[in-house]
């Protein structure tokens, strides 16, 4: 009996204990959030978000006009590397991007406390942030990626388990659900949180946004199209990142005025991000 009443005063103890550990670390990330480095960090960050869509949608125009490329973040990053300032231009890209993740990071557990939907909307932010900081410092120190070879790679050990194409499959309606929730956000400008620009530009960057966010969200629907084939055909090969989604709108009909749109809606969405860094919430 006393065993048992010890071993419950332990675990009381201890669950205070994490809840203490808890609570600081959200004070502390409350305090991180506040302070006046966390905007430039956003503001930072956005610019650099911005540069990587810009070149995404530029790369996804030629795709669509019949030239090559490769429409995700590796071919944003190779098309950074080739510019006179490359090396440079990589490191901004690479260091403002893992920053703009640790700071979407220190906002997730600070919104713990608050909501927790919206710090897994945060966390989901700061691995997307990273993933993009990553491939473009890889590039910076002389190395390269290759998204699709990396997505294709995935699959295929997800297909190889016994529950590999109801995993292919789980992962595909997840990325679509993301795409939806893009396009959701998008049409009905909740985007607006997020950014506080002057009155005068209010229109513009509402603009900006709408259409920014449904194509991204479009394109990212495609990739859980393609995951979910996958899953339907056993076949991982069918599988595919952002590249593979666009280039595969060329082979389908009225294809290729889909992915024009869907193009130009990244860049737009890339100079939204510009006006995000300038006037973030």
């Amino acid at each position: 009996m006393v065993d048992g009443d010890g071993a419950r005063i332990a675990a009381s103890r201890a669950k205070d204990a994490a809840g203490r550990a808890s609570d600081g670390a959200q004070d502390v990330a409350e305090r991180a959030g506040r302070h006046p480095a966390a905007d430039w960090v956003e503001g930072v960050g956005q610019v650099a978000n911005g540069v990587v869509h810009l070149i995404i949608g530029g790369i996804a125009l030629g795709v669509a006009l019949g030239s090559g490329g490769s429409a995700d973040q590796s071919g944003a990053m190779r098309a950074l590397q080739q510019t006179p300032l490359g090396g440079i231009a990589l490191w901004a890209v690479g260091i403002a991007m893992v920053l703009l993740a640790l700071h979407a990071f220190v906002s997730a557990i600070a919104a713990s406390r608050r909501d927790g939907k919206d710090a897994l909307k945060h966390a989901g932010r700061g691995i997307a942030y990273a993933a993009v900081g990553s491939t473009a410092l890889v590039y910076a120190v002389g190395g390269s990626s290759n998204s699709e070879q990396s997505t294709d790679s995935i699959s295929s050990q997800l297909m190889a388990t016994p529950v590999g194409p109801w995993l292919v499959g789980a992962v595909g309606v997840a990325i679509a659900g993301i795409g939806i929730y893009f396009v959701v956000k998008g049409v009905r400008r909740t985007f607006r949180e997020d950014v506080s620009p002057p009155r005068r530009f209010r229109r513009l960057v509402d603009l900006l946004g709408t259409v920014g966010y449904v194509a991204k969200g479009l394109a990212v629907v495609v990739v859980g199209v393609l995951f979910l084939t996958a899953a339907v055909q056993h076949d991982p090969e069918e599988a595919g990142g952002l590249d593979a989604a666009l280039q595969s709108l060329t082979t389908v009909p009225g294809g290729v005025f889909a992915l024009v749109g869907i193009a130009v809606g990244l860049m737009l969405y890339g100079i939204y991000c510009f006006a995000r860094g300038a006037w973030s919430r």
